[in-house]
């Protein structure tokens, strides 16, 4: 079977709710990843097949085909067609995978996969809210599904609480690896590490435009005394705000390429995808998926979980990675080495490719082989990838 070859990986600086890049419009805001990766790579823009586009809230102005618009707000030809995908928060993942298939079938060469979401503009569950506002419809939840799973509706919140009550977590356990996250992306920004990765994106300021290139949700002063300040979400609960995932503004993209591509285009790939995998579970704890998807995903590859260098396990809840953890036996030296989605933020649609640019770029620095991506998604999936860097 044909490879699909990761170029290009770009992301922008995480921004906080209503921060640096709330005056960004979501289509504006993608297109200045698809133009990073097409000027990184020097290719010439006609050259690309599809852009695949993950978002999760596809309501006003990420509504209407915004893998399309962010095409259309590109440098990109307009012959250059785009797609709007939603598997929940692993949605730009799954925009990867779609893109990687694709190469792999041989009915495309090079396609851009990438995520966008801003929560500023457009908040997470309005797609829901809006509609229940106008008194249209009963919400995504039919009779039959709450029937069948004896819930009014699927809460991740809930999901993180049970996996925290399952695992024996304590509120202590997860607070202290909310601090690590935080002192992890706080020396990485300051080492540089993230250089390379962050496309800069101009904000307007009382002294004129800077460019946004340092993720505005890392807490550098962060302590065990402040973290434990934050309450906890449900009364009697352990799930704070401050050991969960930070609202986050952010758009993220990769270039795909065949063998084919590579030696047309004369383009040096940053890593081989070597395999890819999405499963599904229990869409009421729904957020445990992702130990799952890895154990069938190494055992398909004849892999263990010893032979990965680097693991970026997406921090949407302490409780997620910690239990991804303690289920694979993997050694937490080895995961989101950089800080994760606590500290850097979690926006949504654009998380999966945004960890694989960190995770493809933390291998070539440290001059690992392997590297698994995964994350936990609404409804009880997982997408899980590997890749070997080049």
């Amino acid at each position: 079977m044909p490879y699909a070859y990761i170029v290009e990986a770009a992301r922008t600086a995480g921004g906080r709710r209503k921060g640096a890049l709330s005056g960004w419009h979501p289509a504006d805001m993608a297109a200045e990843i698809l133009n990073a990766l097409v000027d990184r790579s020097g290719i010439d823009p006609a050259a690309i097949e599809d852009v695949i586009m993950g978002c999760v809230s596809q309501g006003g102005e990420q509504s209407t085909a915004l893998g399309r618009n962010a095409v259309l707000a590109s440098k990109l030809p307009r012959s250059v067609p785009g797609v709007t995908i939603d598997r929940q928060c692993g949605s730009s993942q799954q925009a990867l995978q779609f893109a990687a298939q694709a190469v792999m079938s041989g009915t495309q060469d090079m396609v851009i996969a990438a995520g966008v979401e801003s929560m500023s503009r457009v908040p997470m569950n309005s797609a829901i809210d809006v509609y229940a506002q106008a008194g249209m419809g009963k919400g995504p939840w039919s009779d039959r599904i709450q029937h069948t799973y004896g819930v009014r509706e699927f809460s991740q919140f809930r999901g993180a609480q049970m996996i925290a009550d399952k695992y024996g977590f304590t509120r202590e356990d997860m607070d202290r690896f909310a601090l690590e996250s935080h002192q992890r992306a706080a020396r990485a920004t300051e080492s540089g590490a993230f250089n390379s990765e962050i496309v800069p994106l101009d904000i307007g300021t009382s002294a004129g435009a800077v460019a946004h290139v340092q993720d505005e949700g890392i807490r550098y002063d962060a302590s065990l005394e402040s973290i434990g300040s934050v309450r906890t979400l449900q009364e009697g609960g352990t799930i704070t705000a401050a050991n969960a995932s930070q609202v986050c503004d952010g758009a993220s993209g990769i270039l795909v390429a065949s063998e084919a591509a590579l030696k047309t285009h004369g383009l040096e790939p940053s890593a081989r995808i070597a395999s890819l995998l999405v499963t599904a579970g229990d869409p009421v704890i729904m957020l445990e998926e992702p130990v799952f998807s890895t154990q069938k995903a190494l055992v398909r590859q004849n892999m263990k979980i010893e032979d990965i260098d680097l693991y970026e396990v997406n921090e949407a809840f302490a409780s997620v990675p910690m239990a991804w953890l303690r289920m694979l036996d993997a050694d937490p030296a080895r995961m989101n080495v950089n800080g994760g989605a606590i500290a850097l933020g979690h926006p949504l649609g654009a998380s999966g490719t945004k960890l694989m640019t960190t995770l493809v770029h933390a291998l070539r620095a440290r001059g690992g082989r392997f590297g698994l991506q995964t994350m936990c998604e609404g409804g009880g999936m997982a997408n899980v990838m590997i890749v070997e860097a080049m």
